[in-house]
């Protein structure tokens, strides 16, 4: 048995309060926008009334301050450190809320890059929480691993892209999933097609969807399929994604739905 398969690490805990379910966004690799995704999830789980709070853990490419538009670093009381807030309430933790210039590099090797993230799970003060959503950085390396040993996570959602070479390695991911005994809650297919906003015709501008296909291959469910949308790379710019479901009605309801109907996850 491989190490990855024995798995004998102890799951950090969270002093401050109950967090009821803990839900890593997984890519096999970066450019697929996955820490849209991760933001777009935590804004629907928020408008349904429940408490949230996203845990950056993306440390040398971390962008979840700015899709959010938060500038105001977290601060550290005691031994606690209070994560920063957005301006709909959700509560973020990136390594850039406690960088001096957001711009500096994290030169780091990855232990260091690996116990930063177990400390932002043990050491902020996230309250009680219904869901901390992780946005992993993309790959199958430290953090990925670190956050499957480490931190007690209720399941994984991958984010894949239509092109046949990200499928076959999101399926890597899936399968370290695996091995890691995480329980993978589904796939989402980003920049599946393009919807024409006169005629409302769709083009697969990537090619044909792969996401029913490699749902069926691997076994997971498909979460649900979103279409490029270029509002929101300007929302994500302007720090204000969280109002781009509204202008949206319906976006983003089906793969919510779904999530919340998994028995794995507690309401």
């Amino acid at each position: 048995m491989s190490p990855t398969e024995q798995s004998p690490f102890e799951k950090v805990q969270n002093p401050y309060g109950t967090i009821k379910n803990v839900v890593a966004v997984m890519s096999g690799k970066g450019g697929v926008g996955k820490s849209s995704i991760t933001a777009l999830l935590a804004s629907a789980l928020n408008k349904k009334g429940l408490k949230v709070g996203v845990l950056d853990a993306d440390i040398t490419g971390p962008s979840i301050p700015k899709v959010f538009g938060v500038k105001e670093k977290a601060q550290v009381i005691g031994e606690a450190i209070l994560p920063s807030v957005t301006p709909q309430g959700i509560k973020i933790m990136s390594i850039n809320l406690i960088l001096e210039n957001e711009e500096d590099p994290v030169i780091w090797r990855g232990p260091l890059i690996a116990g930063t993230v177990k400390q932002f799970f043990e050491q902020v003060d996230w309250g009680d929480l219904d869901y901390l959503v992780v946005d992993l950085p993309p790959g199958t390396g430290d953090v990925p691993l670190t956050v499957m040993q480490s931190l007690p996570l209720n399941g994984l959602i991958v984010v894949s892209s239509p092109q046949e070479l990200v499928a076959l390695i999101v399926k890597k991911a899936i399968n370290m999933a695996e091995k890691m005994r995480i329980p993978i809650l589904g796939l989402i297919e980003n920049m599946s097609y393009f919807e024409c906003p006169d005629c409302n015709r769709r083009t697969e501008l990537f090619g044909k969807s792969r996401a029913q296909t490699v749902a069926a291959e691997t076994g997971i469910s498909l979460l649900g399929r979103l279409p490029i949308m270029p509002e929101l790379a300007q929302m994500s710019d302007a720090g204000k994604i969280e109002k781009f479901e509204s202008n949206v009605p319906g976006f983003f309801d089906e793969v919510i739905n779904n999530l919340l109907a998994k028995s794995e996850l507690k309401s």
